[in-house]
């Protein structure tokens, strides 16, 4: 089943306003991500290899972790109506296989003029640790 996005227009948007959903990393979001993006760096993939770092097992693609923020963005806020302008990326902490991860987005500015917000992003781990931050600028399209 498709889930169908929300319809914010511009007006019924609000600087605090906040949205969130989570996500299970598993194996098979990490093999789909390296077929998708052709990154099968042994950090990732290899278990082997992995636990030979200072991570002691496989890192999740940070990229993996940041599209996430398309989700949040195209579905839950603003949704519909929504076209992606920028995006800054902080990779603060790894992910790692069996993690629950909270994406979360929260709108920090309006500009009017441009129908533009600006969204703070943000991806927790099951324990509070932030994982990436970074900013999101959004124009809504009416």
């Amino acid at each position: 089943m498709i889930e169908s996005p929300l319809d914010y227009s511009f007006e019924d948007l609000f600087i605090g306003q906040k949205a969130n959903f989570l996500k299970k990393i598993d194996e098979t979001l990490l093999n789909d991500f390296a077929k998708i993006s052709g990154d099968f760096n042994p950090l990732h993939m290899n278990k082997e290899y992995a636990s030979t770092t200072n991570f002691g097992k496989r890192v999740c693609h940070g990229m993996l972790l940041a599209s996430f923020f398309s989700q949040l963005v195209g579905m839950h806020l603003p949704g519909k109506n929504s076209l992606y302008f920028s995006q800054t990326l902080n990779f603060r902490n790894p992910c790692f296989i069996d993690d629950t991860i909270t994406i979360e987005g929260e709108i920090i500015e309006k500009k009017s003029n441009m129908k533009l917000i600006t969204i703070k992003t943000t991806i927790h781990n099951q324990t509070g640790i932030c994982l990436i931050d970074g900013i999101a600028k959004i124009i809504i399209r009416q």
